[in-house]
């Protein structure tokens, strides 16, 4: 099965405000905000995760990093101001049990998790990303104002 890239149309204005900061400000806020907005798909894929199948439920997480395995198979995006965050499990055994394999049939968890939670995922990053932008813009013009 192909990957689906999601794609959030409509949204200039808060890329050309993202722009405004420095850079390692807009990688700290887009950061905070994923982190923020993969939490209810973390929180949904743990309650759909079987509890008895080699630890799944605790090893799912939100995070910037991934196992070894997990980075070979990553295309990196080239997006000087990209910030990536990922929402799932690093145990190898949650392949097997999302997608089965031919001695154990396909359980999904992270799919589904997915599916419940992308609108308010998506609706979570538009909306608190004006506030973090915000929010840091007031904070580098209090540091430059020495106030």
């Amino acid at each position: 099965m192909a990957k689906k890239p999601v794609r959030i149309e409509g949204l200039r204005e808060l890329d050309r405000a993202l722009g405004e900061l420095p850079k390692a400000t807009a990688q700290g806020v887009l950061r905070e905000v994923l982190k923020d907005a993969g939490e209810p798909i973390a929180r949904s894929a743990r309650r759909l995760a079987p509890r008895d199948e080699y630890h799944l439920h605790d090893s799912i997480d939100v995070s910037t990093r991934l196992n070894k395995r997990q980075r070979t198979l990553h295309r990196k995006e080239t997006s000087p101001a990209f910030q990536e965050m990922f929402v799932g499990t690093n145990n190898p055994a949650g392949v097997q049990q999302e997608f089965g394999n031919s001695r154990h049939l396909a359980q999904p968890f992270m799919r589904p998790a997915w599916d419940a939670e992308k609108a308010n995922t998506l609706d979570l990053i538009a909306n608190s990303l004006w506030g973090r932008i915000s929010a840091a813009a007031r904070r580098l013009s209090r540091k430059a104002g020495g106030v």
